[in-house]
């Protein structure tokens, strides 16, 4: 799963003329789920979002989560984020989980967000959307979970 993180000052998304969600201050994530993505995923996905300390304290420090700050969060789907283009110029989706599947753990990773207390509007699953956003700093941060096989690389001393 692939997440761009962008802290907003205000964001919403249009779909077929309206708007389908829109938050105020908070965290804008445009989200790509790819073939072997899990519940897991979505699950550290969540708490990784949530509780990133992105936003300035008093002394304008990136020192506060999304908590500290009330801030709300945008979920919207995007495929492309799964797409690859290292070969050609066109983009290859092959690594794009299947709408069924993809649409499930996108829900699952809202859920989860909602339970840890947090206001989630989203976009509309694989609709043509506009997203809006007032992109505050800019802060910007692309997350990823972990593949199944994949190791950490071990810290030398």
């Amino acid at each position: 799963m692939i997440i761009v993180l962008q802290r907003v000052k205000e964001a919403w998304v249009e779909a077929g003329g309206r708007t389908a969600g829109r938050i105020g201050r908070g965290i804008c994530l445009l989200v790509g789920v790819e073939k072997g993505d899990s519940r897991e995923d979505s699950d550290s996905l969540a708490r990784k979002a949530t509780e990133l300390r992105i936003f300035p304290d008093g002394e304008g420090r990136m020192n506060r989560s999304l908590s500290e700050v009330g801030g709300e969060v945008l979920a919207v789907s995007q495929f492309t984020l799964a797409g690859s283009i290292k070969k050609g110029r066109r983009p290859s989706f092959d690594g794009a989980e299947e709408p069924g599947a993809a649409a499930a753990l996108f829900e699952d990773l809202v859920v989860r967000i909602r339970q840890r207390g947090f206001r989630v509007e989203t976009g509309i699953f694989q609709a043509e959307m506009n997203v809006h956003l007032n992109n505050d700093g800019p802060v910007t941060f692309v997350l990823e979970s972990r593949k199944e096989g994949e190791k950490e690389k071990p810290v030398s001393r």
